[in-house]
């Protein structure tokens, strides 16, 4: 038997699941500040495959436990938010979350209660059929409301407690005997006592964390578990057996930061003394602020002290790096600077002595920044267990909304004390540094320890991307500087330093836990390769005075919207259905007696200037879309909502069709206009939102560079060993002098084409001199008409050989069978540049030039590629 996660893509295979839309009631109820990522969008899908699709042959038996196996900082909590949602919309009120630590239980509060909070994931109005839900946080399900999501907040402990001691308004056993619940556990993996461990027949039934979730979550048919956890342990055979049929999704911290969702992770080893560290941590991490504030990003980093036991060593720690700062001198500053050999640290001191930052000034900076006041201890281990009293309460909870919102612009803390109260459940963007201060280690032949595996993990959350973009083309959420030896000084905001003494012991032992974890490279999994421009290539004419053109990434003002119908709305007419209030009682066991019921409808077409204005006016506040704010940002030349209601091209030249019988038709209330225009503005806010972009691609190609500039006579790679990019073509490209560089690191499709090109060049040289096939890696961008950046594989220039002497510039890409749908709007756009340029020639200088695009190469469709490319050229 296969994981859950294999089974279900080879019952259904991937692209049936990637098919399946994600319903508005989750894509309209979640905070549109968090934009779903394509993972995420993956999860949902495979939940609803799994949950809606009674064909599923390995679909487990009810109660279903499902498990998403997600990497630390992917956004487990906002699959949770959707997948509430969901299932408010299936029939389900009452939703169980646990989790093992007070700490995540505040956190998750903020997250799904605090609509003041900037981690709040619901939208600011849930609506399921046009009317409000709200979210209530419950201590037990007798106080929930049918009509709300309720939600219990609770740790395993108090739950397994409460359980088997019955207390005034906690959880009972009766709860889970009488309604459906949706079980939702977090840190799942702190649950599995009794699955981990060999246990007696005897001790299987004694009380557990395990045992209890089992006892209650099987108390009803219809009760749903859902797991979420880091952290699954695919080497314990206990766990793989009880966890195959389960696992419903997994993404790993590799996956994660493949995708470029993380910050690289740099070990930064030093022999320097504790205050030498301390200080050497603190200017980097004041550098890492400086670098953001010159490209005006807002980001205040944080940087986290960690002691390995006790309490009292971290407040140790902190009153020691308060006096490091409070006496901090000129002369602390330069020893630094001149015994520091670590590169980064004198890249720091560069900047500042360019940028005209006396090291007077960088003190004062520390000092203002690292204040008492900026920073915070945090060692309270465990509070539910902690005899507290009110003041100190109260300082707790404080501390806790400080430390979830850390990335907030009224957040002042710059650093964080702490021994292990942070290893989980923590969400932090802007920690960018982790200063180990103590020596130890716990490793045994050369196999990483509970505190260096521990450490691995604080290392996974603190790796956590801090969103930023400075080209409108960047996807703000996502690493942009990745090319080897980049050495744009933005690079340094997508690292997180993790600073030790030097013990290459320890480093070594280090390295292999973070490399388990998945988010530190194994450089012995990669493979550097160079792609070099041929001598003879460097001695035409193209690469010494050609061009290459390209379009920019515009923002979209709206300025020419003047209808729905310039916005791509195409919605004229909808449908509403009159309630008749006909009905009928037949007998349950009398078979015969089943009637349909059947009255004659009638139909009326009503135009929207027909429907008082003041009802149209109503049904707009009840969509938050139609304020007038968002209608004059995509309708710029509407200038008040009676315009909007009563201008030609907008609502009053909408229809709907009413369809009742007789007597509703010649009655229809006001009541019922009300509910109809809300429907129509409901599926006019579809039509639009599909139409929106806040950026386009400008239709003229007039981002004209030197193909000198453009296409470095050395480009460095850093591919997977395994990777088929990994495997070089340069034997076959060696004598192929039109062949720009000397090699290419494609994927097997980039290079079938190469193949095909080649054996096709006789024929296109009859009629086309200078021609020239230019790997492009990500050096050419250009975007199509919704803002999106497309990077083609390969550019083609060719002349020809006629009296018009015209140079194409083609554009190509390569395309696999399984990436033919999804990117099909590149497909797009390499149609419309064919089409916009087919009769227009671009002069620049004293040379001719025209554009062109060609369908996706694709090995199975090959004649079909050929047929098009050949008549791209005598177009």
């Amino acid at each position: 038997m296969d994981f859950l996660y294999k089974t279900i893509v080879s019952e259904f295979g991937k692209k049936h699941i990637q098919k399946i839309e994600i319903p508005e009631t989750i894509t309209t109820n979640l905070n549109p500040n968090f934009q779903l990522r394509p993972y995420q969008i993956e999860a949902f899908q495979r939940f609803l495959c799994f949950f809606d699709d009674e064909a599923f042959e390995s679909k487990q038996s009810k109660p279903y436990q499902l498990m998403f196996n997600m990497a630390t900082g992917s956004g487990k909590t906002l699959i949770m938010a959707g997948l509430i949602l969901y299932l408010y919309g299936k029939g389900y009120r009452k939703f169980l979350f646990f989790v093992n630590s007070k700490n995540i239980i505040n956190k998750t509060i903020d997250n799904f209660i605090n609509t003041n909070s900037s981690k709040y994931l619901f939208g600011n109005n849930i609506t399921f059929e046009n009317k409000k839900v709200s979210i209530r946080k419950v201590d037990n399900f007798e106080d929930a409301n049918l009509n709300d999501i309720n939600i219990c907040f609770t740790t395993i402990h108090k739950l397994h407690g409460d359980i088997y001691i019955e207390k005034e308004n906690s959880l009972t056993i009766e709860d889970f005997k009488q309604h459906k619940i949706v079980f939702i556990s977090d840190e799942a993996h702190h649950i599995n006592t009794r699955t981990r461990n060999q246990m007696t027949i005897a001790q299987l039934h004694k009380p557990s964390w395990e045992n209890t979730v089992d006892k209650i979550f099987n108390q009803n048919y219809e009760n749903l578990l859902l797991e979420f956890t880091a952290t699954l342990d695919y080497e314990h055979k206990n766990i793989v057996e009880k966890y195959k049929p389960k696992v419903l999704f997994r993404y790993d911290l590799r996956q994660f930061k493949d995708d470029g969702y993380s910050k690289d992770v740099n070990l930064l080893r030093s022999e320097m003394t504790d205050d030498e560290r301390i200080l050497q941590a603190v200017i980097l991490n004041q550098y890492k602020q400086d670098i953001a504030l010159k490209y005006n990003i807002n980001l205040k980093p944080v940087i986290l002290f960690k002691a390995q036991k006790l309490i009292k060593d971290s407040l140790e720690n902190k009153t020691n790096f308060h006096r490091i700062i409070e006496n901090l001198t000129e002369k602390d500053i330069r020893n630094i600077k001149e015994n520091s050999k670590v590169r980064i640290i004198q890249k720091a001191f560069d900047f500042y002595e360019s940028n005209n930052n006396s090291i007077n000034k960088l003190i004062q900076k520390l000092k203002i920044n690292f204040a008492v006041t900026n920073c915070i201890s945090v060692n309270e281990e465990n509070l539910e267990k902690k005899s507290l009293r009110k003041n100190d309460l109260a300082e707790l909870v404080e501390q806790q909304f400080v430390l979830n919102s850390l990335e907030d612009n009224n957040n002042p803390i710059r650093a964080i004390f702490a021994v292990n109260k942070l290893n989980e459940g923590w969400d932090v963007l802007n920690l960018f540094d982790i200063v180990r201060l103590y020596k130890t280690r716990d490793s045994k032949a050369g196999k990483p320890g509970k505190t260096t595996t521990a450490e691995a993990q604080l290392i996974g959350r603190g790796a956590r991307y801090f969103p930023f973009k400075i080209t409108n083309d960047q996807d703000k959420f996502k690493r942009k500087f990745d090319i080897p030896n980049n050495l744009n000084e933005l690079k340094i905001i997508e690292e997180l330093h993790y600073h030790t003494i030097e013990d290459s012991k320890y480093i070594s032992e280090l390295t292999k836990a973070l490399i388990d974890t998945g988010i530190y490279d194994d450089e012995k999994d990669f493979v550097e390769r160079d792609l070099i421009l041929k001598e003879k290539f460097k001695d035409t004419d193209l690469y010494k005075k050609g061009v290459v053109f390209e379009n920019k990434k515009v923002k979209n003002k709206y300025e020419n919207i003047r209808s729905f119908e310039d916005l791509g709305v195409k919605k004229r007419n909808i449908e509403f259905v009159l309630s008749s209030g006909e009905g009928a009682v037949t007998e349950a066991f009398n078979a015969n007696e089943v009637k349909s019921i059947v009255s004659k409808k009638k139909s009326k077409d009503l135009k929207l200037e027909q429907i008082p204005n003041h009802i149209i006016k109503n049904a707009l506040t009840k969509n938050d879309f139609f304020h007038f704010s968002n209608i004059k940002h995509y309708f710029p030349s509407i200038n008040s909502i009676n315009d909007f209601i009563q201008q030609q091209g907008y609502l009053r030249s909408l229809e709907i069709t009413f369809k009742g019988t007789k007597e509703r038709i010649l009655n229809v209330t006001n009541s019922d206009y009300f509910y109809a225009v809300i429907k129509l503005l409901n599926e006019i806010e579809k039509d639009i939102r599909s139409n929106l972009y806040d950026y386009f691609g400008t239709s003229d190609f007039k981002e004209i560079s030197s193909i000198k500039d453009k296409f470095p006579e050395i480009i460095k790679l850093k591919i997977a060993k395994n990777n088929e990019r990994a495997r070089s073509q340069a034997a076959f490209l060696i004598d192929e002098d039109w062949y720009a560089y000397n090699d290419n690191f494609g994927t097997s499709e980039e290079k079938r084409f190469v193949e095909m090109f080649a054996r096709r060049i006789e024929n296109i040289s009859k009629e086309y001199t200078d021609i020239y096939l230019i790997r492009n890696e990500r050096k050419v961008k250009i975007f199509d008409k919704k803002g999106r950046r497309f990077e083609p594989d390969f550019l083609l220039f060719l002349k020809q050989k006629t009296k018009e002497n015209i140079t194409f510039q083609m554009f190509i890409e390569p395309k696999g069978s399984q990436l033919l749908e999804k990117d099909k709007w590149k497909a797009d756009f390499l149609d419309e540049i064919r089409s916009d340029f087919k009769n227009k020639v671009i002069n620049y200088s004293s040379d001719k030039f025209r554009l062109t695009g060609v369908p996706f190469y694709n090995n199975e469709n090959e004649n079909e590629f050929i047929e098009s490319f050949e008549s791209a050229l005598i177009e």
